[in-house]
């Protein structure tokens, strides 16, 4: 059915709890964030329509709520790649650790340690963070590769199958990313730009294996995010009672925000320890493929753009950092 052990995937992030009280700490407060500003922003409103009548101070209200629900949007957009460069990079830092085997160093926090190791890889965080986005770009070729297979098959229903198909690997390959950057701390690479660009290789020779678990956890995940969802209905109801104006609709917006911190925090590190499990084991051995090289490259200009940085970054040439062994 699947490659990963569930079990061992809730015992390493048992062994990580101060990664995952930060993230806690680090998506909870974002989505009380949320709640805050608009709520700000909705009194802002409705205090302003004290001037009209009350339609004009429901509009107000929630035209305010709405301001500030963007405002806050609009900051958390700026601080996405220190998340990951802080948050989602120290916690893989330490998973590849302890998937490894290897004992964590004595006298220093996970975090501590973490940080140091994600520093060490990647200089900055604007690094990271153009790694990443060059990586989703990468692996949604692979996707649209297999989306375009279907697309010919001469089967009854194929259009509407394909589209369906198309918005879940949207889903499930959005846990990927972070697989791939999880190799360039295994290797111990210097050059990032190389690490990623071989990594991506190697997910690519072995798409089918690595598609098939994410599909599996996409599943699990955001059955278990629903849930969620339904849970947070209530509570966030009261929030928007709490509110002032016509701000109805917020209850659905607030239960989306905690169902999402919770899947970010919780679900999410789960569903990477599982895909690092499998990617690990799957490369064990392999070497990059050429032919997969050269169709990645003649798929994907942000695979030929990675090709660049990496040609091009400290620590030489592609081919000088292609081990592939945990340094």
């Amino acid at each position: 059915m699947w490659d990963f052990s569930v079990g061992k995937a809730l015992a390493l992030m048992m062994r990580t709890l101060p990664f995952i009280v930060l993230r806690m700490a680090v998506y909870f407060g974002i989505a009380v964030g949320y709640v805050l500003v608009t709520g700000t922003g909705a009194s802002i409103g409705y205090g302003v329509g004290m001037f009209g009548d009350s339609d004009f101070q429901a509009s107000t209200a929630f035209w305010g709520g709405a301001a500030g629900f963007g405002l806050f949007g609009a900051i958390m957009y700026w601080a996405r790649e220190y998340i990951l460069y802080i948050v989602k990079a120290g916690h893989i830092a330490v998973l590849v650790e302890l998937l490894d085997g290897k004992p964590m160093p004595e006298g220093k926090s996970q975090i501590t340690y973490a940080t140091s190791v994600v520093q060490k890889r990647f200089a900055q965080a604007s690094v990271l963070f153009a790694i990443d986005q060059l990586i989703k770009g990468v692996v949604g070729a692979i996707t649209g590769l297999v989306r375009g297979v279907l697309s010919i098959l001469p089967l009854p229903g194929i259009q509407q199958l394909s589209g369906i198909l198309n918005a879940f690997l949207k889903i499930a390959v959005g846990f990927i990313d972070e697989v791939i950057l999880a190799h360039a701390i295994r290797t111990g690479a210097t050059n990032p730009w190389a690490s990623a660009q071989e990594a991506l290789v190697l997910y690519g020779q072995n798409y089918k294996v690595m598609l098939k678990n994410a599909a599996w956890l996409a599943v699990i995940v955001y059955l278990l995010s629903f849930v969620v969802f339904l849970v947070m209905l209530a509570p966030a109801a009261l929030v928007v009672y709490l509110m002032p104006g016509a701000w109805a609709a917020g209850g659905v917006v607030f239960a989306l925000l905690f169902a999402w911190s919770v899947k970010a925090a919780l679900l999410e590190p789960f569903a990477i320890t599982c895909l690092m499990e499998v990617y690990f084991k799957t490369i064990e051995g392999q070497q990059p493929n050429a032919e997969w090289e050269a169709r990645l490259e003649q798929l994907s200009g942000k695979f030929r753009k990675l090709k660049a940085r990496a040609m091009g970054a400290p620590g030489g040439t592609a081919s000088e950092n292609s081990d592939w062994r945990p340094a």
